[in-house]
C-alpha cells in the first residue's frame, strides 16, 4: 500500500472530528488564545491532531494546499455547506492518489535502477579480492572462520547469529544487537542464504556478498532495505537441527484372494 493512502485516512479522521464539533464549542472555535497557547485541554487536542496530520501529510505534503485545507476544517466545523460538493471532491481525491501513486512508482524505479548498477559495479570489484569465492549463482562469500562437522541442508533448521549491512556500510539488522541468536527452517529465508549457509558447518563464521537477483530483489524489503540492493551479511552458524527422515509409507494392503 502506498505511503499517500494514510494521509487521505488522516484528512478524513480530522474532518469527521470537526464535523462532529459544534459551532460554539472551544474545540470548534479554537478559542481566542494565541497559536503558542496550550494551556487547555482542547487547545492541545487540537494541537496534538494537528501534529499527527501533519506527519501523515508528510509524503504528500506538495500536493496539499494548507490554506485551503483550514478552510475546509473552518467551514465544516462551522456547518457551511462545502463549496464542493460530493461527487467533485470525490473525484480530485482519486485524481490526485493516482498523480501520487504515479511519481511514487517513477522515484522507486530510478532508485531500483541505481541500486542494480551500484550493486553490480561493488561485486564486479569485490570478486578480484583475495578471498572472496563466487558461486555459479552469483553467490559471493570469504571464510573468516572455519567450523567443524555436518553441512546443513536445505530442509534442516539453523541456528545463526548475523549482521546485515548495505554496501554503503549502513546496518540495517543485527541479531548481535539484540543480544540473541535467532533459529529458522533454512527453506524460508532469501536464496543466499539458503545456498550460502549451506557451505558452512557449525563455528564457522562466514561474510556473504548477496546480489539483489538472491537478496529480496525489486521488491525489497521494510524501510531500510530498497528495491534492488546488494546486501553484506557476516553469518555465525551455531548449531543445525538435522530434520528427521520422513517415515517410510506402509506397504500397500495385498487384495484378498477369492
Amino acid at each position: 500500500m502506498f505511503k499517500h493512502s494514510r494521509a487521505f485516512a488522516a484528512l478524513a479522521g480530522v474532518a469527521l472530528l470537526a464535523a462532529c464539533a459544534k459551532p460554539g464549542d472551544d474545540a470548534a472555535k479554537g478559542d481566542a488564545a494565541t497559536p503558542s497557547d496550550l494551556s487547555t485541554d482542547a487547545q492541545k487536542f487540537g494541537y496534538s491532531i494537528g501534529i499527527d496530520l501533519g506527519h501523515s501529510l508528510a509524503q504528500v505534503k506538495d500536493e496539499v494546499d494548507i490554506k485551503a485545507l483550514e478552510s475546509g476544517l473552518e467551514e465544516s466545523a462551522a456547518g457551511k455547506t462545502p463549496r464542493l460538493d460530493d461527487k467533485t471532491r470525490e473525484e480530485i481525491k482519486k485524481s490526485v492518489s493516482v498523480k501520487i501513486q504515479q511519481k511514487q512508482m517513477e522515484e522507486r524505479k530510478v532508485k531500483a535502477d541505481k541500486a542494480k548498477a551500484d550493486g553490480e559495479a561493488f561485486l564486479a570489484e569485490n570478486a578480484k579480492k583475495e578471498g572472496v569465492k563466487t558461486t555459479a549463482d552469483g553467490l559471493q562469500y570469504e571464510v573468516l572462520t572455519e567450523g567443524k562437522g555436518d553441512h546443513p541442508t536445505k530442509d534442516d533448521k539453523v541456528t545463526v547469529n548475523y549482521k546485515g549491512t548495505l554496501i554503503d556500510g549502513s546496518t540495517f539488522d543485527s541479531s548481535y544487537d539484540r543480544g540473541q541468536p535467532v533459529s529458522f527452517p533454512l527453506a524460508n529465508v532469501i536464496p543466499g542464504w539458503t545456498e550460502g549457509l549451506q557451505l558452512m558447518t557449525p563455528g564457522s563464521k562466514y561474510k556473504f556478498y548477496i546480489p539483489a537477483a538472491l537478496g529480496y530483489g525489486e521488491r525489497g524489503a521494510g524501510a531500510k532495505i530498497g528495491p534492488n540492493e546488494t546486501l553484506i551479511f557476516e553469518v555465525e552458524l551455531i548449531s543445525i537441527d538435522k530434520t528427521p527422515p520422513a517415515p517410510a509409507a506402509a506397504p500397500a494392503p495385498k487384495p484378498a484372494k477369492k
